[in-house]
């Protein structure tokens, strides 16, 4: 089988053994935004192309591929979810040479009802399950431009959160006055990182310490160098005092690029939350997984 993560800025494909093993793996910066309207086809077979010929006729697509703005919207699955019932919502896509599905994402909602969807993310869960273990209950958190904190019960997704963290730093660093306090382009600063976990977790609210932000950087109290990693550790401070205010199950479970997995290892340390940290690359089993619960008529 050929399992494809394929998302706004890149695609990654393997060629899977029936065991899960990744027996070839592709990368490429060939996102959803990159393919023109009506070119998915071309370039799946541009990336996979030779595997298909070589045999390989069951190839498993996940990511923002199936969103409104990828090849075909897979709608999302309602929680809970395991890998039978994403399995059972994956959609037949149209390709000449070999069956080709969709993985669906997944919708849950909030205490007060505001809906919450994630899309790729529930395929690398589906693989994190077995590092996980078979607690009751557990906690994952996937560190991203929008960091997940999702819920696990009896090894199915039960519920999860996004936070805007990512997104909101690259935001705040680079199009608001802050931008003007610091140098993007110095290296990360633990210990102003520390600083802003610090002060996250003092009275005041997010919208006015993101004010003091300038303000220290006015009176000289932060220097340029470490604005961002002080920005940063603010957010990130923010959002883990909000994750375990709704509700965790420590250990917390780490997983994602290694330098972002680490500054949410920190945050977690000085909280005094437990966390582990697990293979950032589980797509590619989750694909395996979610691919094995198809019967060879459901392809």
């Amino acid at each position: 089988m050929i399992g494809v993560d394929w998302g706004t800025s890149s695609l990654r494909a393997y060629r899977l053994a029936p065991d899960g093993t990744v027996r070839e793996r592709r990368e490429a910066e060939r996102g959803i935004m990159t393919v023109p309207p009506g070119g998915f086809p071309a370039a799946l077979r541009e990336a996979v192309g030779d595997w298909i010929a070589a045999g390989e006729d069951r190839v498993l697509l996940c990511g923002m591929v199936g969103s409104r703005q990828g090849w075909v919207e897979a709608p999302y699955l309602a929680c809970p979810a395991g890998a039978a019932e994403i399995a059972g919502a994956t959609i037949r896509v149209p390709f000449e040479g070999a069956r080709v599905r969709l993985v669906p994402g997944l919708t849950t909602c909030d205490p007060a009802g505001v809906p919450e969807v994630m899309r790729g993310e529930e395929t690398k869960i589906i693989g994190l399950l077995g590092a996980i273990g078979e607690a009751p209950e557990a906690t994952l958190c996937l560190p991203g431009t929008h960091c997940k904190w999702v819920r696990i019960r009896e090894g199915r997704v039960a519920g999860f959160a996004p936070y805007m963290t990512g997104q909101v730093l690259a935001a705040l660093s680079a199009h608001t006055i802050l931008a003007r306090t610091m140098d993007t382009e110095a290296p990360p600063h633990a210990g102003a990182f520390d600083r802003g976990m610090a002060r996250a977790r003092q009275k005041g609210g997010l919208l006015h310490h993101l004010f003091g932000v300038r303000t220290q950087a006015l009176m000289g109290e932060l220097p340029p160098e470490q604005g961002e990693s002080y920005l940063s550790g603010l957010l990130i401070g923010h959002e883990v005092a909000a994750a375990l205010e709704a509700g965790v199950a420590p250990p917390i479970h780490l997983a994602g690029t290694e330098s972002l997995v680490a500054l949410y290892a920190r945050a977690l340390g000085a909280f005094g939350i437990p966390h582990r940290i697990h293979d950032p690359d589980a797509a590619a089993l989750g694909l395996a997984l979610i691919g094995g619960c198809l019967g060879d008529t459901d392809w």
